[in-house]
């Protein structure tokens, strides 16, 4: 796919990046990995991201990774595009680049660095190396370590024709309405931020219609449900789940850190499509939040 494309593709609709599966030895377990795939397809993301953060990127060995890539986009392909997470220093970012552009991923997402902080020339030049050591698009995660403005974006983008996204997962309003002014429809530009649904109808108005759903794993009916209702400004459903869905889940959630990930994969168990357990430094939710949490899910209906 071509990175024009690829920034068409994700202008609109609803993304997501699916939990890795693993067995009960904590070990990636593919099988079941395509079968969530092949589940979550129908509903209508418009691109999904393996190995993201919800994917546990960032607990994946370097020999897992391709393998986790290639089933994703064997998978999907034809159908979904894939857009592949990459992260950690410039080098290993580069490394997974190469191995997921190998493995026919549409595009990159850059998650945050490992660790240290830069300052927004060593970023930019970091970002820079890994967009040129492929052809396929990338998008920019804001988020983190990682915090880019507009007068760095705008050179990023001369210096780098296959940038084509930007995603928040800050929450600056200030940082994010620069961007957008400055960079027009230079990006793409996606919602980045834990539970996104919270930001989906102030970062529409801020001319950021398209964001990523961490519930579209286990709740991909209600989750295209809420979408269309931001698209189309259906307050009262928008709203109605926010009330009663939305906000006592980011309450479980809030619970520990690390809860973003590991209460989708408590969801996604829950509905019938588990995923195995989380990987440390992550812990699984407990019973009693699996407990609330499927009071929650339960009240939705069938999905």
């Amino acid at each position: 796919m071509h990175p024009q494309e690829l920034k068409s593709a994700i202008g609109t609709g609803l993304l997501s990046f699916p939990v890795t599966d693993f067995d009960a030895a904590g070990d990636f377990n593919a099988k079941s990995y395509r079968a969530r795939l092949e589940w979550l397809m129908p509903y209508g993301a418009t691109a999904l991201f393996a190995a993201g953060g919800t994917g546990e990127f960032f607990s994946l060995a370097p020999d897992e990774y391709p393998a986790v890539i290639r089933a994703a986009v064997e998978t999907c392909k034809g159908k979904v595009p894939i857009i592949a997470g990459t992260g950690y220093g410039t080098r290993q970012a580069i490394a997974y680049a190469r191995e997921a552009e190998k493995a026919g991923a549409a595009g990159l997402l850059i998650l945050p660095h490992y660790l240290v902080e830069a300052d927004s020339e060593g970023i930019s030049r970091h970002v820079a190396a890994i967009c040129r050591s492929v052809k396929i698009g990338v998008i920019v995660y804001n988020r983190g370590v990682c915090r880019l403005g507009p007068d760095t974006l705008e050179k990023l983008a001369a210096e780098c024709p296959n940038l084509i996204g930007f995603k928040d997962g800050i929450g600056d309003l200030e940082l994010m309405v620069s961007v957008r002014r400055r960079m027009g429809d230079r990006f793409a530009y996606l919602g980045g931020l834990p539970t996104a649904e919270f930001f989906a109808a102030p970062y529409k108005a801020m001319g950021v219609p398209v964001y990523s759903s961490a519930v579209f794993n286990f709740i991909p009916k209600t989750a295209m449900d809420f979408y269309r209702a931001i698209t189309s400004n259906d307050e009262a459903t928008f709203n109605g789940l926010l009330d009663t869905f939305f906000m006592p889940y980011a309450a479980i959630r809030n619970r520990r850190p690390g809860y973003a990930v590991s209460i989708v994969k408590a969801g996604a168990d829950l509905v019938g499509h588990g995923a195995g357990p989380v990987r440390t430094p992550l812990m699984d939710c407990n019973a009693d939040e699996r407990a609330a949490l499927k009071a929650l899910i339960d009240r939705l209906g069938p999905q």
